[in-house]
């Protein structure tokens, strides 16, 4: 079998290849509050991601987003960049 199988038997994440959408944790939630800090405007509430290790990680934040005072609610994607060295930073957001 090789590397690349067994891998994908175990569940996990290839190099370069993007894992499926999972519940956020703590440090996912951590790189999400740092790269939108400032942003202002839309309220986004992640409710799952998925991640692609490259120089650096690649997020995929599936995001439920609303503009206050409005309670009408909409899903976005957004994508965040956290390089090797230095701080996440939002790279698109796409409304779905």
């Amino acid at each position: 079998m090789s590397s690349q199988t067994q891998a994908l038997a175990n569940h996990e994440p290839i190099v370069g290849g993007w894992t499926d959408f999972r519940k956020p944790t703590a440090a996912d939630l951590l790189i999400f509050k740092q790269a939108l800090e400032g942003y202002v405007g839309v309220k986004y509430i992640p409710t799952a991601v998925a991640t692609q290790v490259v120089a650096g990680t690649n997020y995929r934040f599936r995001c439920t987003a609303s503009i206050p005072p409005s309670e009408i609610a909409y899903e976005a994607i957004v994508k965040i960049f956290k390089p090797l060295v230095g701080d996440p930073h939002v790279v698109k957001i796409t409304r779905i």
